[in-house]
């Protein structure tokens, strides 16, 4: 039995919603830049399969239901939604690192042959870092959507998108990921999980911003604990504020992430919305579109975050 190269199962509530956000950008971005732009563009840099398999659980019945079993139906994924877009990106550009990711994402280049896509195997970092030319957006544009496996985009890389001003960026920042390398006490951190946090965030002032040898302030659980020389200040709130600082030393803009999951804790992922083009314009534009997405897609009460350490 041959495998399924299009099965590609992951996610949860929060995945749907995120691409649901993500879409509804894309509708807007290219309604807008296709009013005087000729070769607006799509980039997937973690593209997948192009589509989900999403496992609904059997229910049981009630008086108002019949039970139902457990089934398996396939979603559109970020890159299958790109294609959808009306009016249409002048080119699409898919990477992932999996063979398996790639062949199925190869199979839908060559389902559209009408269509300008380019299917990139390899890591997302090399992989920009080499495709981008700095000097080639003047009269181009594009939205990047970096929704990694794990921790894998580097600040580097922020930077060469960040420099073309032209390319807008969603970004699944994997705030779980961070909390957990940048341990409550300082003496937990070895040097792996140091190295992570300084190439996710392109600065070894991490050690500075976030540890100090006072407890943090209000924190009843610090007198209980035996105390460390140095200890994170910035509880899960805090370091997604840090993060978003930190993205604006090199975007113009960046919009208040939206937190995922949307209201249960803890907070896994922040899903950012970073501009590139400096223009007054262009940011009003985002601003806008990002307002205009919260009202519709998020759940009452998605930016209230708890503490969570």
């Amino acid at each position: 039995m041959t495998e399924d190269i299009n099965k590609h199962e992951f996610g949860g509530q929060h995945t749907d919603i995120k691409l649901e956000i993500v879409e509804r950008y894309l509708k807007r971005y290219s309604a807008a830049l296709h009013t005087w732009c000729n070769d607006v563009w799509y980039i997937d840099a973690f593209a997948g399969t192009g589509s989900r398999t999403v496992r609904i659980k059997a229910r049981d019945g009630d008086l108002f239901e019949e039970p139902a079993p457990e089934y398996v139906e396939q979603r559109r994924g970020s890159a299958t939604i790109a294609l959808d877009i009306q009016p249409q990106f002048e080119r699409l550009v898919f990477m992932d690192l999996k063979p398996r990711h790639v062949a199925a994402l190869n199979l839908i280049k060559d389902a559209n042959p009408h269509r300008t896509i380019d299917v990139l195997q390899g890591d997302a970092n090399e992989l920009i870092r080499r495709e981008i030319d700095i000097n080639g957006w003047k009269s181009r544009r594009a939205v990047m959507f970096l929704d990694p496996y794990g921790m894998e985009v580097e600040w580097e890389t922020l930077k060469m998108i960040a420099a073309t001003k032209a390319i807008d960026v969603w970004y699944l920042f994997p705030l779980s990921g961070l909390y957990r390398q940048a341990a409550r006490n300082m003496s937990k951190i070895d040097e792996t999980k140091a190295r992570a946090i300084t190439r996710m965030l392109g600065t070894e002032a991490w050690r500075e911003e976030l540890y100090s040898e006072a407890p943090p302030a209000g924190d009843l659980l610090a007198f209980l604990e035996p105390q460390e020389v140095l200890q994170r200040n910035a509880d899960v709130a805090g370091l997604e504020r840090d993060v978003r600082e930190r993205l604006l030393t090199i975007f113009p803009e960046v919009l208040e992430p939206y937190a995922l999951p949307p209201v249960e804790r803890p907070q896994k992922f922040s899903l950012f919305c970073a501009i590139s083009n400096p223009s007054e314009k262009a940011v009003a534009l985002a601003r806008q579109f990002g307002d205009d997405i919260t009202r519709s897609v998020l759940p009452s009460g998605a930016f209230r975050r708890t503490s969570d350490r």
